[in-house]
């Protein structure tokens, strides 16, 4: 058993933005099944409530020069063990990383707060062999043991994981910021933070961590290319021998078509009749005319060119020319907002449109769509495609990333090209596909029959773990 402190901006069912919530949720409840002992420490943001928490650091204060902040922790157990950082001033704000469309100015102070939080519990509550960071909101573990703690008797033995999410985010800053999170320049010149005149907190990370992960195997490829490496992709070359990409897990406790509370009717790989009631209650939630023998794509994405909205933009006539019907659940990109809903003007009885994040219209759209649709132009590692296969939903996808991982001739169709013909072509592909039953069920089927489950992903990092503590 080895203790495991995971440090994160967020986390599923506490606090949620996007697939790291998910992650991190469910990788913790995992690592627990299989014997780790496992906490998360996370900020306690506004609507996290305490019922039943217990408080277990009082009055912690934390000084970066002359400001101070006051801090609380709180225990709660759901799956796994949350550690909520309360500090009312950084945390009880609306939105967890800024108002929509904006980050909050000081997160490189409120994630401050956050690791030295998570040091004070190493200290006092809990005493992990590994700190696993997650992104660049929680790179400053192991830049600051790498610098002003790195004779720490404490953490002598301490290893770090940093898990990329998305090399994207990296968390870049003046250098007036540095003293507000307790860094000066010599600090910083150690930890490899310097980028441009300013100073990058996921490059500090690479370079200071024991090892790191990425979210698929590709993914791992991909960001040591200067086309998906975001400006660091020479220097994770050079730590290449410590990357190892590590697929996410579908968390099919949530995501299980047998079982989902959310959908119409319940059905699985040998008894997919189901599956037909759900297409039509779908039809029906976005007010669509009852056509269920024109087949239906479904997108639940963040609206943004990373997800590839330009090509969809692009082929819009081109796709809606086909026989088929179009629903999509996202926010975002204001840009794509208004392109899709010009679409829903033009052809409401073709295209459906939810603007915001409903997951059980999410768990509604995996269910009922015959083809997910996933054009993205990178994609780290992706949950939705594991949850479309698992409900015999088709994936349609671009080859990156975890997508190329996950998605292969025998369950779902891929193009390569970042361009709208090419995502074009493979969506044709697949409604010829739609058009022969019987290869469209053994296509279902065979998605259906794969295991993406966490407890495959969990072994991984438990197996690195292992590998780091001995």
């Amino acid at each position: 058993m080895i203790p495991v402190l995971m440090v994160a901006s967020e986390a599923a069912p506490l606090a949620k933005v996007g697939g790291l919530a998910d992650v991190v949720g469910a990788l913790s409840a995992a690592l627990r099944e299989l014997g780790h002992e496992v906490a998360v420490v996370m900020p306690r943001y506004r609507g996290i409530a305490l019922d039943g928490a217990q408080r277990v650091y009082g009055n912690l204060d934390l000084w970066f020069g002359p400001a101070c902040y006051r801090v609380n922790v709180y225990l709660r157990e759901e799956r796994a063990r949350y550690l909520l950082v309360d500090c009312p001033e950084l945390y009880d704000r609306p939105g967890i990383y800024g108002p929509p469309g904006r980050d909050y100015e000081d997160n490189h102070v409120r994630y401050a707060v956050l690791a030295r939080a998570a040091f004070a519990l190493a200290r006092h509550v809990f005493r992990p062999r590994i700190f696993h960071c997650h992104d660049w909101q929680a790179s400053l573990v192991p830049i600051y043991l790498r610098t002003i703690l790195r004779y720490e008797p404490t953490f002598i033995a301490a290893r770090t994981v940093l898990t990329i999410h998305n090399l994207g985010y990296q968390g870049i800053y003046p250098p007036s910021a540095l003293p507000e999170m307790g860094l000066n320049e010599q600090a910083a010149s150690e930890a490899g933070m310097e980028f441009f005149g300013r100073y990058n907190l996921l490059k500090g990370a690479i370079s200071s961590s024991d090892r790191i992960t990425v979210v698929s195997p590709t993914y791992a490829r991909e960001i040591q290319t200067p086309e998906l490496g975001f400006g660091l992709d020479d220097l994770l070359r050079q730590r290449s021998h410590a990357i190892t990409g590590i697929l996410n897990g579908a968390d099919y406790s949530e995501w299980n078509p047998e079982t989902d509370p959310y959908i119409a009717a319940h059905y699985s790989r040998d008894d997919l009749s189901g599956k037909a009631a759900c297409k039509r209650d779908l039809l029906d939630e976005f007010g669509l005319p009852a056509q269920p023998e024109r087949p239906l794509i479904g997108m639940v994405s963040r609206l943004d060119s990373q997800k590839g909205f330009d090509l969809l933009r692009e082929a819009a006539g081109e796709l809606i020319a086909e026989d088929l019907t179009l629903v999509v659940l996202g926010t975002g990109n204001q840009e794509y907002e208004g392109f899709l809903r010009e679409l829903v003007a033009a052809r409401p009885d073709r295209v459906g449109l939810r603007i915001g994040f409903d997951i059980r219209l999410a768990h509604k759209i995996v269910a009922g769509a015959d083809i997910f649709l996933m054009p993205s132009r990178y994609e780290p590692c992706g949950l939705n495609q594991l949850y479309s296969l698992r409900y015999g939903t088709v994936p349609v996808v671009r080859s990156t990333g975890g997508l190329e991982d996950t998605v292969d001739e025998s369950t779902g169709f891929k193009f390569r090209e970042y361009s709208a013909w090419a995502m074009m072509e493979a969506v044709r592909a697949a409604l010829a596909a739609w058009r022969d039953r019987p290869r469209w069920e053994a296509l279902m089927r065979a998605g259906m029959a794969k295991d993406f489950s966490w407890k495959i992903s969990a072994a991984r990092y438990s197996e690195l773990f292992r590998e780091l503590a001995a």
